[in-house]
């Protein structure tokens, strides 16, 4: 049997190009894809088009993926962390 502990989230790293990692909060992670997507609504992955408002968009992404393409020469990754065993 599978230990809940295994889906425990506490923070998620993020790296993006040329910068150095960093590590973020829910809340943080979604604050930073929702002004990703505000300069992005009309160049979305179609995945994000089904949905009305960027909250809701940005959620999608933060619980459903990994990475998100921000350019030529540019990513956005992030993935989930526990801080405490």
């Amino acid at each position: 049997m599978v230990d809940s502990i295994m889906y425990q989230e506490d923070a998620f790293i993020v790296l993006e190009a040329n910068k150095p990692e960093q590590i973020l909060t829910h809340q943080e992670l979604l604050e930073k894809l929702k002004e990703i997507l505000l300069s992005r609504q009309n160049d979305l992955p179609r995945e994000l088009e089904k949905f009305t408002s960027v909250d809701d968009q940005a959620k999608y992404l933060r619980d459903n993926c990994c990475e998100f393409d921000v350019g030529s020469d540019s990513y956005l990754q992030w993935y989930v962390i526990r801080l405490e065993k």
